[in-house]
């Protein structure tokens, strides 16, 4: 298996011109693409992208790759957008696909020279991060860069690829993920109890604080907040600290999780969890919560961080999970929290949930395994977020 990941670094050039040139032509272009192929009855091929639209894209000045790569991202564009049955889409980010061809890399001098418009080259200086040199160690190689350009700095994002090989399991670990903790337990291949935890989520918790602090600033200047500076900066400001520290929750979260699981060499149970947010009908703060919480953030980050270490991660139905008793019999309800099991022990729902995904998971894989051995299933999050902080982007291609 491939596994992809997209490390963000800053940049700066001598040439700023040259680069907002190409961007936007770039980003132009596309629309036009896009504007071009939104009314057809079926979203074209590659093939019939290339017929129509090579010859004017090199006509405008861009290398072959340029063309090919606006063909692909206007067809994921249109692709994305008609499948959420939304409207026609208005590109504004200023960014650029570049193949491998189109880009070279000094690792000494920690530049790059990027090809533009009409076989012109820039040369970019790149801010070197100390844990980029993990990825020049002959594991993994270098693939598509993508140079962006949002609020007066420039971004380069390097995709790196490694082939995986995934190990045999001895164990499977359910994963319940709520507002205030991850809980999980694991069993063993026979489905019987092993061990169990609880890792502290005080993320979301943090974040709601700052996004409390925006709608204060905004309630409280309601007409004037987005026009003067000095109160857009704090709006600004806290809305970042609240990203940051959902980001890094979520990476600490994620890294705890895979470190339990390769100790026990475990497969890694998920709920799936589409529709949440359709189903979810609370209260003001329970939507305000829910609009923070990260659920599919933490599952990319497990799971890509999961298939770069060779462990398998798994997605099922979390329907009545914390509803069932995991030993069979009767589950006696204490309160919203605590249930009693058929064997008179104690424990939270977060725990049944857990457990029963674990039990679910063997379901799934006993059902799985045959002469093939172990298989992955195909299921996965649609998002994906960075690895370092928030510096990295991973990209799972099976």
């Amino acid at each position: 298996m491939r596994v992809l990941v997209t490390a963000k670094v800053k940049a700066v050039t001598p040439n700023p011109p040259i680069l907002l040139s190409f961007l936007k032509a770039f980003r132009d272009w596309t629309q036009y693409v896009v504007n071009e192929i939104w009314s057809d009855k079926k979203i074209p091929s590659m093939k019939e992208l290339h017929h129509r639209f090579y010859k004017v894209l090199r006509k405008q000045g861009f290398r072959a790759h340029h063309c090919h790569k606006i063909e692909r991202r206007a067809k994921e564009v249109v692709k994305a957008v008609k499948k959420n049955k939304g409207r026609k889409p208005i590109l504004r980010k200023l960014t650029a696909r570049l193949d491998q061809w189109d880009y070279k890399l000094d690792l000494n001098s920690k530049t790059m020279r990027i090809a533009v418009l009409n076989n012109k080259w820039v040369e970019l200086k790149l801010q070197w991060y100390s844990y980029l040199d993990k990825y020049f160690n002959g594991s993994w190689r270098l693939k598509e860069v993508l140079v962006s350009y949002r609020d007066n700095e420039i971004w380069v994002y390097l995709t790196f690829e490694k082939e995986v090989k995934l190990r045999e399991p001895r164990t499977i670990m359910g994963v319940d993920i709520n507002f205030n903790n991850i809980t999980y337990v694991i069993v063993n291949m026979n489905s019987k109890f092993i061990t169990m935890g609880t890792i502290p989520f005080n993320g979301l918790k943090r974040a709601l604080a700052h996004k409390i602090i925006v709608e204060k600033i905004q309630r409280k200047y309601p007409k004037k907040w987005r026009y003067v500076r000095e109160i857009r900066e704090a709006v600004r400001k806290h809305g970042r600290r609240a990203r940051n520290i959902l980001v890094d929750s979520c990476h600490y979260i994620s890294r705890r999780i895979v470190e339990i699981s390769r100790e026990y060499n475990a497969v890694i149970v998920l709920e799936d969890l589409d529709g949440l947010r359709n189903r979810a009908n609370g209260s003001r703060r329970f939507n305000k919560k829910l609009t923070l919480w990260t659920y599919r953030r933490i599952q990319a980050y497990i799971r890509y961080k999961a298939l770069i270490e060779g462990l398998n991660v798994v997605y099922v139905d979390p329907r009545g999970t914390s509803r069932t008793s995991p030993l069979g019999g009767k589950l006696v309800s204490i309160n919203y929290r605590w249930v009693k099991l058929s064997n008179g022990y104690i424990v939270t729902r977060d725990i049944i949930a857990s457990w029963n995904l674990a039990l679910r998971g063997y379901k799934l894989l006993t059902r799985d395994v045959g002469s093939r051995g172990f298989v992955e299933t195909p299921k996965a999050p649609d998002q994906m977020q960075p690895q370092e902080g928030m510096r990295e982007k991973p990209v799972l291609v099976p």
